[in-house]
């Protein structure tokens, strides 16, 4: 493994990016992530996240066409880049080796 490890929050926000295709940009990764994961994040712990993605090159956005239900604004998109999608398979491969030969977790209980 001679990449970075992606963290939690990066790899749920890029299976996010990844269910929804071409089209995913922050609102729809944030609802999709509060149903899916349970997880409430803010638009713009989102957003600073998937730039930070972008940098490292494993995501990839675009402008799309302003909208007047936006009031003229933009959607950011964002897609997954051949880089992404490697990193986020070997993340799901470290994990998978990881829980190989856990058959049980302790039980702690509170003092």
């Amino acid at each position: 493994m001679g990449r970075e490890t992606l963290g939690e929050l990066e790899q749920l926000l890029m299976l996010a990016v990844a269910r929804s295709g071409e089209q995913a940009y922050g609102a729809e990764i944030q609802r999709d992530l509060e149903d899916s994961a349970g997880r409430s994040l803010t638009i713009s712990t989102i957003y600073v996240t998937l730039v930070r993605l972008e940098k490292k090159g494993l995501v990839r956005s675009r402008r799309a066409d302003p909208t007047p239900v936006r009031g003229g604004k933009a959607k950011r998109l964002f897609v997954l880049t051949a880089e992404g999608v490697a990193a986020l398979k070997e993340s799901h491969t470290v994990l998978e080796r990881m829980w190989k030969g856990v058959s049980t977790l302790p039980e702690f209980r509170s003092p």
